[in-house]
C-alpha cells in the first residue's frame, strides 16, 4: 500500500528528490558553468511532467486521506510544471545579466514548485500548511537573491514578515477547527458539520482565520499590501514565476478548502468570497492606472485577475454551480499563466542589466525597432483586457457566465467594468509601443525569446481553439470526499 501510494505521488517524488540531489550535484559544477545545473533542473521537470500526464484522471485517496489524487491536483501539477519550465528558461540569461547566477536559483524554484504540487493534493489542513511554508520559502529567498541590491533585500524581507504574519493567522485557525471538529482532515471536517445541525461559530471563525492566510498568498484585498513592493524588488525572473505559481497554489487550496470540506458553511463563505472577489477586481484595476512603472502596473494586474479568480468562489457556493465554476477558475489560471508568463518575458528583455528600462515610457518606439516582440506584448495586454480572440477572453467569459449561473449578476457586471476599466492602462502600453518615437535597448537572449514567442503562440492559439484546455479543465473533477 505504501508503495501504491508513494508511485501516486511519483510527480511531487520526481521534483522534490531531484532538488534535493541536485543541491549536491551543484556543489560540484563550476560557478561559470551553472547552466548545467539549470538543464538538469528542466530534465527533473520534464520527467515530472510526464509522470503527471500519464496520471491524469485518476482518483484516490492516498496515506489514509492526507493526500488526493484527481484530475484537480493533475491539471494543476502539469501547470506548475510548465511554468516552472518556463520560468527556468527565462531565467538563464537574465541571471547571468544581472550578475547573480548562482546554482541554487534552479533548486530553489524546484522545491518552490514541489510545495505548489503539494498544495494540489492536500486533504488535509496540517499538509496544506506545510505545503504552503514548502511554496513561500523559497520564494522569500529567491526574493532576495539579487542582494546586496537594497531593493531586493527590502523585497525578501517585507515578503518574509508578512508572510509569517499571515501564517500564524493560517495555524491559529486550524488550531480552531481542530478544536471544534477533533481533526484536520478535509474528510472529517465535512463528516463533522454534517453529523451537526449547524456549524460552530468557532469553526467559521478557524475558516475565516485561514481564509486570511491564503488570501495572503493570492494578493486579494485587503491582503495585497505586500504585492508592489515585492514584485517591483525581487530579481524580475523571480517576480514572474511568483505572480503565476504563488497564486495558482493559493486557489489550489481555496477551492479544495472551501468546495470539499466547508459545503455546509457555504451561506457564510459565500458572501465573504463575494465581497473579496469585488474589491480586488476594483482596487486592482482602478490602482493599476496610476502606475508608471511596468512591474508595479503588473503587480496591480495581478491582484485584479486574483480578484477575477476569486469569482469562482462565490459562484461554487450556489448548488451545482461548483463544477462549473471549478472549471472556470482552472482555465483561467492556465490562460493567466500563459498570457502572464509571456508579459514578464518581454519585461525581462527590455530590463537593462542594472535593472533600468522598466518604465512603460521606455517601450516607445518598440513596434518598429522589434515588431515580433511588440506584437506578443500587444497581444498579452488584450489578453488581460479579455479581447478577443485570445485565451484571456475564453477564461474570463467561463467565470462570468458561472457568476451568472449562480445568479451573481452584479458581480458580474463588476467584473465586466473593470475589465473595461483594465483596458486605459493596458491599450497605455500598446499606444506606447507603437504610437511614440523612441530607440528601446532590448536584450536578444534566443532562449528568453522563445519563451516569449511560444506564450503568444498559446494566448492566441487557445483563444481561437480553445477546445483541448477546456476538455483538461472538465477532466479536473474533485474527488468526492
Amino acid at each position: 500500500m505504501l508503495l501504491e501510494d508513494l508511485l501516486s505521488i511519483l510527480p511531487l517524488v520526481i521534483v522534490a528528490g531531484w532538488a534535493t540531489i541536485l543541491v549536491i550535484i551543484d556543489l560540484f559544477i563550476p560557478k561559470e558553468r551553472k547552466g548545467i545545473t539549470a538543464a538538469l533542473a528542466a530534465l527533473g521537470l520534464v520527467a515530472a511532467a510526464v509522470a503527471a500526464i500519464l496520471q491524469f484522471g485518476q482518483s484516490k485517496t492516498l496515506f489514509g486521506g492526507m493526500l488526493l489524487l484527481d484530475g484537480f491536483a493533475s491539471f494543476l501539477q502539469i501547470l506548475f510544471l510548465g511554468a516552472g519550465l518556463l520560468a527556468i528558461a527565462q531565467a538563464f540569461d537574465y541571471l547571468r545579466r544581472r550578475e547573480i547566477e548562482r546554482g541554487e536559483y534552479y533548486t530553489l524554484l524546484m522545491f518552490s514548485i514541489s510545495g505548489m504540487m503539494l498544495m494540489s493534493m492536500a486533504g488535509d489542513l496540517i499538509v496544506i500548511f506545510i505545503a504552503l511554508e514548502l511554496l513561500s520559502i523559497p520564494l522569500y529567498i529567491l526574493s532576495g537573491f539579487a542582494r546586496p541590491q537594497p531593493v531586493s533585500e527590502e523585497a525578501a524581507l517585507k515578503y518574509f514578515i508578512l508572510g509569517a504574519f499571515a501564517s500564524g493567522f493560517m495555524v491559529y485557525g486550524i488550531a480552531l477547527i481542530f478544536g471544534t471538529t477533533a481533526t484536520t482532515s478535509l474528510a472529517g471536517i465535512l463528516n463533522a458539520f454534517a453529523a451537526s445541525p449547524g456549524v460552530p461559530a468557532l469553526a467559521m471563525v478557524g475558516g475565516a482565520l485561514v481564509l486570511v492566510g491564503l488570501g495572503f498568498k493570492v494578493a486579494a484585498v485587503p491582503f495585497h499590501m505586500w504585492t508592489p513592493d515585492v514584485y517591483v524588488g525581487a530579481p524580475t525572473s523571480v517576480t514572474a514565476f511568483m505572480s503565476v505559481g504563488a497564486k495558482a497554489g493559493g486557489f489550489a487550496a481555496l477551492l479544495r478548502m472551501l468546495i470539499a470540506a466547508f459545503p455546509d458553511a457555504a451561506a457564510a463563505w459565500g458572501p465573504v468570497t463575494m465581497w473579496i472577489a469585488a474589491l480586488t477586481m476594483t482596487w486592482g484595476n482602478v490602482a493599476a492606472i496610476a502606475q508608471s512603472n511596468i512591474k508595479r502596473m503588473l503587480a496591480y494586474s495581478s491582484i485584479a485577475h486574483a480578484g477575477y479568480i476569486f469569482m469562482a468562489l462565490p459562484s461554487a457556493a450556489v448548488a451545482g454551480v461548483a463544477p462549473e465554476a471549478v472549471r472556470g477558475a482552472l482555465f483561467y489560471l492556465m490562460a493567466y499563466a500563459i498570457t502572464n508568463l509571456g508579459a514578464w518575458g518581454v519585461v525581462l528583455a527590455m530590463e537593462k542589466a542594472e535593472g533600468a528600462g522598466l518604465e512603460i515610457d521606455d517601450y516607445a518606439g518598440l513596434g518598429k525597432r522589434r515588431p515580433i516582440m511588440a506584437l506578443a506584448m500587444a497581444l498579452f495586454m488584450l489578453s488581460f483586457t479579455g479581447v478577443p480572440p485570445t485565451v484571456g477572453f475564453i477564461g474570463k467569459f467561463y467565470l462570468f457566465r458561472a457568476a451568472i449561473d449562480a445568479n451573481l449578476i452584479w458581480l458580474a457586471l463588476v467584473g465586466v467594468i473593470t475589465s473595461l476599466i483594465s483596458a486605459y492602462y493596458y491599450l497605455r502600453v500598446v499606444v506606447v509601443m507603437y504610437m511614440r518615437p523612441g530607440e528601446p535597448e532590448t536584450q536578444n537572449e534566443p532562449l528568453l525569446n522563445s519563451t516569449v514567442w511560444l506564450a503568444a503562440i498559446g494566448t492566441f492559439v487557445f483563444g481561437v481553439l480553445p477546445s483541448p484546455l477546456l476538455a483538461l479543465a472538465h477532466m479536473a473533477e474533485l474527488i468526492r470526499l
